[in-house]
């Protein structure tokens, strides 16, 4: 895991004591909200709904167990008792007062951590697959590059009034477990003919005009990324629109200039600036590269876990479902589910955190990760362990074995908390999933990607869901628009608007009569909902969902 050099710990505390400052003059009235709005922004500060929400970084999702207790001190000392994990792999804060910030944020400092760059238009925090370092499936290790750009792009001097936000992702391995074809910047590392690299897509991303991501160069060398990723965003930075921010993203400057003009402006960058790029660069990922070891993995016998998954039927049905394999002999990749039945998707209490940090130092390698799929993993566990583990995850409420299923539902803070939101969206997520538990038909369903989004930003996701939601203002009446056939991973894929949407009143029904057409018209049990859905087209859906009639209309039409 990443340590901060002197430089780190010197240039956050300056930030940090700058925004103090910045904080006392809008509380004493020297600075207005106008003005203080760009302060705050670049320290990962929003006002929302009720209150001011702190958004704190959690870079490539990676936590100690020592970050995850200060996590959860600040949850319980400045906040509600609970903290939000994001699609972003951020924690958001939704109650603190502006006066407490500033020690917020000295605390956060203390752990080595920070809100920088979590808003503004800037390179935000830099996301990656959350099993990186683990996966047996991988190839390279992507928390490394992650790092590096994380260094290189914040406080970049170019880079801090662009047109408007921009993401990346990393990803190490052919399974996409990072989205980067619906980013700003995707990133899958790999290596061709011997040499490390990445594939770089560029000109994904979801919101008001989803897109999906176009490769721009199929292999950059490690050596030349860092000067490659900074031609990409300069030609952005100098070409994207910014008489219009809804037209701002380089998804849109892609989009109208075509992938062949913007790659030749790339190249033309690049060759300025490649030179530049003396190999400090190089002596920096190296340095980072070598924080990442991975641990001292033990050879012990896993009977404790053969036992209890042949005598535990609960045991059994969470090591089936939250359990992922791991590239070490003896060792698995947990998930946490933060998805109980009836509980808002991506919350965790204060008490939750300091349990799941406890058994990260306890059982593993003192590691966490925060998923884009608003879960906690704990990447590397010995099988010996998971019977201890399972049953301390259980005793607070952190057990469900739904990773992957009906009711592991990402979902935007919606109208709840947001003031972009147009309805709501965690009510929608919990009646969703008490209603499938209370049918007890998730195992049987098997595989279902459910993503709600309370307004057309989608941070939900809902684009890529296999079933996507979109909550919408209709007449001061929120409605529900369905989408069928997204896809989150290496295939990406939009999803297909099904037709007129549903009342807050319907939705739930209406999600029900999709799972059952599913049911009836799935090949066998091991087909699942993206699958039926892609064999089959929209039309028995739209059946069920509208009945005979109005489908055959809905289809002529």
């Amino acid at each position: 895991m990443y340590s901060y050099s002197d430089f780190d710990h010197a240039f956050v505390t300056e930030r940090n004591r700058q925004f103090r400052q910045q904080v006392e003059r809008r509380i004493d009235g020297s600075l207005t909200e106008d003005e203080f709005k760009p302060l705050r922004l670049m320290n990962g500060l929003y006002l929302q709904l009720h209150a001011y929400m702190l958004r704190v970084a959690i870079p490539y999702g990676t936590l100690s167990s020592r970050q995850m207790h200060r996590l959860a001190d600040l949850a319980e000392q400045y906040d509600k008792g609970y903290g939000h994990f994001t699609t972003r792999q951020n924690i958001q804060y939704n109650w603190p007062e502006l006066r407490d910030i500033p020690d917020m944020l000295d605390a956060l400092a203390e752990v080595q951590m920070h809100a920088i760059q979590t808003s503004g238009n800037t390179i935000r925090n830099v996301t990656a697959d959350h099993f990186a370092g683990a996966a047996a499936d991988e190839v390279m290790d992507p928390r490394p590059v992650a790092e590096l750009i994380r260094q290189w792009s914040t406080d970049h001097p170019e880079f801090q009034a662009m047109p408007r936000k921009f993401k990346i992702a990393v990803t190490g391995s052919a399974n996409d477990r990072a989205v980067i074809k619906a980013h700003d910047i995707g990133l899958r590392l790999h290596e061709k003919d011997g040499v490390a690299g990445a594939e770089v897509v560029v000109g994904g991303g979801m919101g008001r005009t989803p897109m999906i991501g176009k490769t721009i160069a199929d292999h950059v060398p490690m050596a030349d990324l860092l000067p490659y990723l900074e031609a990409v965003v300069s030609v952005w930075n100098l070409l994207g629109r910014r008489d219009n921010k809804y037209k701002a993203r380089i998804k849109i400057t892609v989009h109208e200039h075509g992938i062949e003009d913007i790659r030749a402006r790339v190249e033309e960058v690049y060759a300025l600036i490649r030179p530049t790029f003396t190999g400090v660069d190089q002596t920096l990922y190296d340095t980072i590269k070598a924080q990442f070891a991975a641990p001292s993995f033990t050879k012990r016998p896993v009977s404790a876990f053969d036992d209890h998954y042949a005598k535990d039927p609960v045991f059994r049905a969470w090591a089936d479902t939250n359990l992922h394999p791991h590239r070490a002999e003896g060792y698995a990749i947990a998930q946490i589910s933060l998805k109980a039945h009836g509980e808002t998707p991506g919350d965790a209490t204060a008490e939750q955190m300091r349990v799941m940090a406890d058994i990260a130092r306890d059982f593993g390698h003192d590691e966490l990760r925060i998923s884009h799929e608003q879960n906690v993993v704990l990447p590397h566990v010995h099988k010996a362990d998971l019977p201890a583990i399972h049953a301390r995850l259980k005793a607070h409420g952190l057990a469900t074995a739904n990773i992957g299923l009906v009711s592991d539902i990402i979902a935007c803070p919606g109208m709840d908390y947001c003031a972009l939101a147009t309805a709501r969206s965690i009510p929608i997520a919990q009646q969703i999933a008490t209603r499938f538990d209370e049918l007890k038909l998730e195992h049987e369903i098997g595989e279902l990607k459910i993503k709600i989004s309370g307004c057309i930003n989608a941070c939900g996701h809902h684009h890529v869901g296999h079933i996507g939601i979109l909550g919408l203002d209709r007449a001061g009446v929120e409605n529900y628009q369905i989408t069928l056939g997204g896809d989150h991973t290496e295939t990406l894929a939009l999803g297909e608007r099904t037709g007129p949407g549903f009342s807050a009143e319907e939705i739930v029904p209406a999600i029900e009569r999709l799972v059952g057409a599913y049911l009836d018209h799935r090949a066998d049990r091991d087909e699942t909902f993206l699958a039926t859905y892609r064999r089959l087209g929209m039309a028995p859906f739209k059946t069920a969902l509208y009945g005979e009639q109005t489908a055959k209309r809905s289809k002529a039409a």
